[in-house]
């Protein structure tokens, strides 16, 4: 099996678009990717996505606080692997905006 070509995407957190053109919308983080990473990003677009909507509908139960709330917490999980996989992937600028952010301790950094 070939191994896949990586292709230049950048990517925006706030609405998880993908895209290969640099001036179409704002983004957040440039990467490099083969098109299986940018299927295991998507997915994990789709499942934080999901999980908002989920959220969304249980913020009408108000007595339910965000820490005991397995939403917010599968949405937190989630996040935490689309800002690891963005690390994995990401220019040195991505790189070290992530780690400014604390997403990444720096023993597992590289």
């Amino acid at each position: 099996m070939a191994e896949q070509q990586k292709k230049t995407y950048y990517v925006s957190i706030a609405t998880g678009e993908i895209s290969q053109v640099r001036t179409a919308s704002p983004w957040d983080f440039q990467i490099e990717a083969t098109d299986d990473e940018i299927i295991q990003l998507r997915e994990y677009f789709d499942q934080n996505y999901s999980t908002d909507w989920q959220a969304f509908w249980r913020t009408h139960v108000p007595y339910v606080q965000y820490h005991y709330d397995r939403e917010n917490d599968a949405y937190d999980e989630t996040l935490k692997k689309i800002y690891e996989l963005i690390y994995k992937l990401g220019n040195e600028e991505a790189k070290e905006h992530i780690r400014s952010l604390g997403f990444i301790r720096e023993e597992t950094a590289e």
